[in-house]
């Protein structure tokens, strides 16, 4: 697939880096992940990241692209195969998330255009993420290490753009930005599967507005 002129790569990169906040949302079919952001958009979030693992992803990021346009920074995550990488960014995903990073599966994500956010946890998947084209780096499992082990990512690379991922939660937020963090992606402990399911949609809004107090000013 060739590059997407559409997609203006930088600007969603700023627009990560202006919201702070990416709502990592896996879901059991495409109609509860579409409710799900409704959701989270009702409660200040404008990050939306749907993942793969989403039976019918192609058909939310549409569906969500359709509903809330502009109001929304729209990607799609556990992007592992590569004809996935051109399904999400013709439905209306302007940034990709894969878990990790590897050459097999990198150059569909760069033919796209869109936002490439490539996972890695030690120095070398960063380098490894860095030489493939990634645009941010996505520090998963964050929970591993968490803020401190950022913050000595930062010493060798503090130039890299980082979004840790997995673990993060309103009280860690601060902690996070502080070490150094650019964005943050926020799964369960934002948006869980068991809420999708029991179609929780005012407790997701709360939560979500309990994330969005917590980025500082």
């Amino acid at each position: 697939m060739t590059a997407t002129p559409l997609i203006d790569r930088s600007r969603t990169v700023d627009a990560l880096r202006a919201t702070r906040l990416v709502a990592v949302v896996r879901a059991s079919d495409a109609a509860s992940a579409v409710r799900g952001v409704d959701a989270l958009v009702a409660g200040g979030v404008r990050g939306i990241e749907i993942t793969f693992t989403t039976p019918g992803a192609t058909e939310a990021i549409a569906e969500i692209a359709r509903r809330h346009g502009d109001d929304v920074v729209l990607g799609a995550g556990t992007v592992t195969r590569p004809e996935q990488a051109g399904e999400a960014v013709e439905a209306g995903a302007t940034f990709l998330v894969s878990p990790g990073t590897h050459p097999s599966l990198t150059p569909a994500l760069r033919d796209t255009g869109a936002a490439l956010l490539l996972g890695a946890l030690s120095p070398s998947d960063v380098l490894a993420a860095l030489a493939e084209g990634a645009d941010v780096v996505k520090l998963f499992p964050a929970s591993l290490g968490g803020p401190a082990y950022l913050r000595s990512l930062r010493g060798p690379f503090p130039e890299v753009d980082f979004c840790p991922t997995g673990g993060v939660t309103p009280e860690t937020i601060p902690a996070w930005l502080d070490a150094g963090a650019v964005a943050l992606g926020a799964g369960s402990e934002l948006c869980s599967r068991a809420s999708l399911d029991a179609g929780d949609w005012a407790g997701i809004t709360e939560t979500a507005r309990r994330f969005v107090a917590a980025l500082p000013r």
